[in-house]
């Protein structure tokens, strides 16, 4: 397939705010696809191809982008060829080689399709394409049930895959689809709530648990060997040979663990955030030591725990990992929950999860079976742009610009950001000098005094509540907003939402 059809489907979709539309678009181009074409496109429609990404920023591009084509001649392949060949080159004397690859693609491309090159190499296409609504496309073409498609999706981490099976395989092939030892899978999410008992209103009888300011782990084990994943599916097992230790001296064989890990001080209580990511980063020192905390076990020796109950979870998780297990109690009582939510503060810790104890674990889902509660509104919202800033902070990027992600497209394209707000409150001077590196290494342009970047970040802000604004296109505007922490961890489609900052105006 030339790639200019691919193009001309995601600008059909990205001019619709039907999600219906989208979906016939997109299942319309899936079904036209050959079976070796369709991880390749999957990949490309949601900026995520399968080599990942290869190193080329906003500088490289322009460095290369010349007159386009007058006539499209570039099929999927060609694209796919050249991102392999993209990878595959690095090292000394890359640099040359490197451009002149991209010089290549470029000038065979375009402009339409240029542009669509350049949101894949960046990872920002804005064409409405998200997982979810390309996971109802692929049931839709491949006429498979939509849970069917998106449990195999979740379960084997690979949508493309996934794709592949449903339209060329059968619907016992695509149902056979599980868990597998050493490959990680999307971890649950929790929604929010304002208070323990409010979040138990929703739950029912919980497992009302410590939420731990750390980092989140996904560990398998399968014999002796122990793979440890980040919440975006990262693998960083050689970075926490402590975490390793803990996992092979448990009493199994199989496994696949989902819990946090982080630092503590001399008396037990959680160091801050960034004491713990600091572990994960190249050049990270062992001098602080992780200490990994379990809250869930999605198998064990075989057995897929996936579609048992939470209760049922918990009971195994206590047998095998009694000493690293998440403090919490499991109730249906409101004051029980407030008083473990208290415990957990009083211990230094950011707040509490409620979980309903007859819940399955819903990979890669947010709804209503877990909660998490904070005693201080906090949200992930992700960077937009960075204002200079002035007396003591001139020559240093300072005032945030902030976004929250629109999944549905209600405000414009969905999985676009809507700004919300801007803060520079709660920055360190290290934060300060940090972000200035970082934001122009993203930058997509500028003006006098406002650098605009990649919607690639995420920082954890705390706000005092929102309120109606005609200012921005989301009808609302934080209200002192100030910076916790940036998300290093936290990849910018798990931001938190416009819907859940506008439900603030009900509460």
């Amino acid at each position: 397939m030339l790639l200019e059809e691919l193009v001309k489907t995601a600008e059909a979709v990205a001019a619709t705010r039907s999600r219906l539309a989208k979906v016939e678009a997109l299942a319309g181009l899936l079904r036209r696809l050959e079976p070796a074409e369709i991880p390749t496109a999957v990949g490309l429609l949601t900026a995520k191809p399968r080599q990942g990404r290869v190193g080329v920023g906003w500088r490289g591009l322009a460095a290369v982008k010349g007159e386009p084509a007058t006539e499209p001649s570039l099929s999927l392949a060609d694209l796919d060829g050249a991102l392999d060949r993209l990878l595959a080159t690095a090292g000394a004397g890359s640099t040359a080689e490197r451009a002149a690859i991209l010089h290549a693609l470029m000038a065979a491309a375009t402009g339409r399709e240029q542009a669509f090159i350049a949101g894949v190499l960046l990872g920002e296409l804005r064409t409405g394409a998200l997982e979810g609504v390309l996971t109802d496309a692929v049931a839709r073409a491949a006429d498979r049930p939509v849970d069917a498609v998106r449990r195999a999706a979740m379960l084997s981490g690979d949508l493309g895959g996934t794709a592949l099976l449903a339209l060329t395989g059968t619907a016992d092939e695509l149902a056979a689809v599980g868990l597998v030892v050493g490959r990680p899978v999307q971890p649950m999410l929790a929604a929010t709530a304002g208070s323990a008992e409010e979040a138990l209103v929703a739950t029912g009888e919980a497992s009302v648990e410590y939420k731990l300011d750390g980092a989140r782990i996904q560990v398998h084990r399968a014999g002796d060997n122990v793979s440890i994943y980040t919440r975006n599916l990262a693998e960083v097992t050689h970075r926490l040979p402590e975490v390793v230790e803990v996992v092979r001296g448990l009493p199994v064989r199989d496994v696949i663990l989902d819990g946090e890990t982080l630092a503590l001080d001399e008396d037990g209580g959680p160091r801050p955030f960034q004491e713990t990511m600091s572990r994960f980063g190249a050049d990270a020192a062992r001098s602080t030591l992780l200490h990994p905390w379990f809250f869930d076990v999605l198998h064990i020796d075989g057995q897929d725990l996936l579609d048992e109950p939470l209760s049922t979870r918990i009971s195994v998780l206590e047998r095998i990992a009694p000493g690293h297990r998440i403090p919490g109690e499991i109730t249906a009582d409101p004051a029980v929950a407030e008083r473990v939510a208290r415990d957990a503060l009083a211990a230094g810790h950011e707040g509490v999860v409620v979980k309903a104890v007859e819940s399955v674990y819903a990979a890669g889902r947010r709804g209503s079976n877990w909660v998490k509660v904070k005693p201080v509104l906090t949200y992930d919202l992700v960077v937009l742009a960075c204002e200079w800033g002035s007396g003591r902070r001139t020559g240093l990027l300072s005032n945030l610009h902030l976004g929250a992600l629109d999944a549905e497209g209600e405000f414009g394209e969905a999985g676009a950001y809507v700004m919300v707000g801007k803060t520079f409150k709660g920055l360190t001077d290290e934060l300060l000098r940090w972000q200035t590196e970082k934001f122009q290494e993203l930058e997509v342009r500028r003006t006098a005094g406002t650098v605009w970047v990649e919607p690639v970040t995420v920082v954890e802000i705390a706000i005092d509540g929102v309120q109606q604004s005609p200012r921005y296109p989301g009808g609302i505007a934080l209200r002192f907003a100030r910076v916790k922490r940036y998300r290093d961890d936290k990849p910018a489609a798990e931001a938190d939402t416009i819907q859940t900052l506008r439900g603030l105006l009900r509460g």
